[in-house]
């Protein structure tokens, strides 16, 4: 499973924390891939309280909680400094976004330090909460901005068919010869992951971790273990469902599959049949949207699925429901991405003044 692998990277971020932080993480209700985001976010912090001098602390693991009591709103803001003109492992100075993580995984921490946690005496382990004087960076662009970068970068309408229609019939013409017996071997398998996530709009893990028993024929739906372990079912997009019941067809015989691979999306490994995980997906849409002529990742195909939604209802609500959000907040952006009514509005102006 992916989230083994997640498991395994918890714990070597937990080793190198205060016992403190462990028992934070003990009392979060987040995604193991955000649980582990928000842990190597705090170490990341902690580091540089150690390196600017603010904590004297010669390892993490021996940062006391005073010294998280005592921070000022300057010293926060001097770490904020500090990531906004730091750069990440692509060379590039952190984005808004990434600094908001930051933020993010310091308002949880603080939130338990100062609220949740019960220490010996039944009480948090302190009052103070300089988090609660920080705010979130704003983005500096525009939802019509965003929208209109999204959607260059979105498989929409009949764009997605020709996508797997190239999969289907002329990849394998344009690839190195080298890796055509593995496409071979994969090719329903890869078209099926691909008019899952267009067809239903779940992230690339739930992609991942999808069992056998998560499939509901019948009544074309998906269950799905959502963000923080939730369950939640969705249904499945009609046209997709052909090219998911043609791998499941092959599924058994081709990974060599027994009743104890649950599994749904499965790769062979020197012989050994495993699960396919999150980063190979991610792997297998990029080798496959490059060659198409329009690069993406599996979160904009997850995009397109919600755009077209929004654009059939106009109801954030359904969308949210389908995208397993728990709000509307983060589908204001598919209200934009269609600009064709805003068009036609001025449009309208125009002919007014004749």
């Amino acid at each position: 499973m992916e989230s083994d692998k997640y498991f395994h990277l918890i714990k070597t971020e937990l080793e190198k924390l205060p016992d403190y932080v462990n028992e934070y993480y003990l009392g979060t209700n987040h995604s193991v891939t955000t649980t582990y985001q928000y842990l190597t976010e705090i170490r990341r912090f902690m580091d540089w309280l150690r390196a600017s001098g603010v904590s004297k602390a010669l390892t993490n693991q021996e940062i006391p909680t005073s010294d998280l009591e005592h921070l000022s709103r300057s010293d926060v803001m001097l770490y904020i400094d500090y990531l906004q003109h730091t750069t990440n492992a692509q060379g590039r100075v952190n984005s808004p976004t990434s600094v908001n993580r930051s933020i993010n995984s310091l308002r949880s921490l603080f939130k338990f330090l100062t609220v949740t946690a019960d220490n010996n005496h039944g009480e948090p382990y302190f009052d103070r909460n300089v988090m609660l004087k920080i705010d979130s960076l704003n983005n500096t662009k525009t939802l019509n901005y965003r929208a209109h970068a999204l959607a260059s970068h979105m498989y929409r309408g009949q764009m997605k068919f020709d996508f797997i229609n190239f999969i289907q019939n002329e990849y394998a013409h344009k690839c190195d010869k080298r890796v055509l017996p593995g496409f071979e071997m994969n090719r329903e398998r890869d078209i099926a992951i691909i008019a899952l996530i267009l067809g239903t709009g779940v992230r690339v893990s739930e992609a991942a971790n999808l069992n056998l028993a998560d499939l509901n024929w019948q009544q074309a739906m998906l269950d799905v273990t959502r963000k923080g372990g939730q369950r939640d079912s969705v249904p499945i997009a009609p046209w997709s469902m052909e090219y998911i019941k043609t791998y499941a067809a092959i599924r058994a015989e081709r990974y060599q599959a027994h009743k104890k691979d649950q599994a749904f999306f499965l790769t062979l490994y020197h012989g050994e049949t495993r699960r396919m995980t999150t980063n190979s997906i991610e792997k297998m849409v990029k080798k496959y949207s490059t060659a198409f002529g329009h690069p993406l990742t599996p979160h904009k195909l997850r995009h397109t699925l919600a755009s077209e939604l929004y654009g059939i209802t106009k109801d954030q609500v359904l969308v949210s429901q389908q995208l397993g959000q728990k709000g509307t907040s983060a589908t204001d952006l598919y209200t934009h991405v269609d600009q064709q009514q805003q068009r036609a509005a001025l449009d309208e102006i125009s002919q007014e003044r004749n």
